[in-house]
């Protein structure tokens, strides 16, 4: 599925009544949910979950960072987690709100860990594996390519 086709779906979405929408193909899936709106405030944009399995996003992911960087820490046990689309990487859910994660902090598989802002969507990007947070590769509110290294974990 290509950014068009998402977009197209994302604008069907925000002019039906739907407040869900689930999609699954081929180890690639998207899931769009409208946030209720609070009376006063205008209603927040869309979410959308983008979940892309551990083996499919390492294989087709381009090696973006350092060789002898990533060597050594692949070296001391850890993982990278690449960054699934293009976009805005963002540490915590709001500019007031605490981060996802830290340095050091336990995560779940499917737990938010990040979020990456492309197209005025703020996508929530989930762990997929138990592991310990060691290092955040990138700033708050950096631009992010498709398969550059965000986190480096170290699996439970």
């Amino acid at each position: 599925m290509d950014s068009k086709e998402i977009r197209e779906l994302i604008e069907l979405i925000s002019r039906s009544d739907f407040s869900s929408f689930e999609l699954e193909r081929e180890g690639f899936k998207l899931k769009l949910e409208r946030a209720t709106a609070v009376p006063g405030l205008p209603a927040p944009a869309p979410v959308a979950t983008v979940t892309v399995p551990g083996s499919l996003a390492e294989s087709a992911a381009p090696a973006v960072g350092g060789g002898a960087e990533q060597a050594t820490a692949e070296a001391n046990g850890l993982v990278p987690f690449n960054s699934p689309i293009i976009g805005t990487f963002f540490v915590a859910p709001g500019p007031s709100a605490p981060p996802f994660v830290e340095v050091g902090t336990r995560v779940k598989r499917g737990q938010v860990i990040c979020i990456v802002e492309a197209m005025k969507v703020m996508n929530e990007i989930e762990s997929e594996i138990d592991a310990e947070i060691a290092e955040i590769a990138v700033a708050d509110g950096q631009p992010v390519e498709y398969g550059e290294v965000l986190f480096r974990m170290r699996p439970l």
